[in-house]
């Protein structure tokens, strides 16, 4: 497990105790995939219609935002399958998500009093780790059809279209599901945000937000002593 209780000898719930939530690796690689998500968001953003071609504008222009698109892209991808290699057990649906899953309305509500005990992350952050997941397969796959388009015969071209289709769809997918990330992550839950910054996490957080997971990690914590 990559979580600890840390600067407390006892854990007792108090608001001064604090729950390393994110170990730098997870932090570094959660950000580093952020990067180069943003980029390829304003790249491709700009490339898609001629009405949003002045992001490019914002990277260096035109032939610069062509050339680091794909590879920012590849450098995305690595970024994510890294995340499915370090938190693939923490993803995995449980009973405990199939509740939460019902009582999603309060979540929505910010009413979490109402919802059910969960895990380290909830169902709503494994759905958007999914979404990103198999999204960037889709985007690494119709992205290389895009970037070698001269290398497909015309007699061939639906292939072209289908890559295209594919790109866009994946893409306004992904978007979709970062923009709820973000917002749940700052405005919706207080806390979520700083915590993939600085790591850590108070104890009256994750007993409110993650019960289940701060009762193992406390759990594991005291069998260690």
């Amino acid at each position: 497990m990559s979580s600890h209780v840390v600067s407390s000898p006892r854990t007792t719930g108090e608001p001064g105790e604090r729950i390393l939530r994110y170990t730098l690796s997870e932090r570094v690689h959660h950000w580093a995939g952020a990067v180069f998500y943003i980029y390829c968001l304003i790249t491709g953003l700009a490339f898609w219609s001629p009405y949003m071609y002045w992001l490019a504008a914002i990277v260096g222009g035109g032939p610069t935002a062509r050339f680091w698109h794909p590879w920012l892209g590849l450098a995305f991808a690595l970024s994510m399958f890294w995340m499915y290699k370090m938190w693939r057990g923490d993803m995995a649906t449980t009973d405990a998500d199939r509740r939460w899953k019902k009582a999603i309305k309060y979540y929505i509500e910010n009413d979490d009093q109402h919802l059910p005990a969960e895990g380290r992350f909830n169902y709503g952050q494994k759905l958007f780790f999914w979404l990103m997941f198999y999204g960037v397969i889709l985007l690494v796959i119709s992205g290389v059809g895009l970037w070698f388009v001269e290398s497909i015969p015309w007699s061939l071209r639906w292939l072209r279209y289908l890559a295209v289709t594919v790109h866009v769809t994946a893409a306004l997918a992904t978007i979709g599901g970062f923009i709820i990330h973000v917002y749940m992550g700052t405005a919706m839950v207080r806390g979520g945000f700083t915590s993939i910054i600085r790591g850590e996490v108070s104890t009256n957080w994750a007993r409110t937000h993650h019960r289940l997971w701060y009762e193992q990690v406390t759990k594991s914590k005291s069998s260690e002593r």
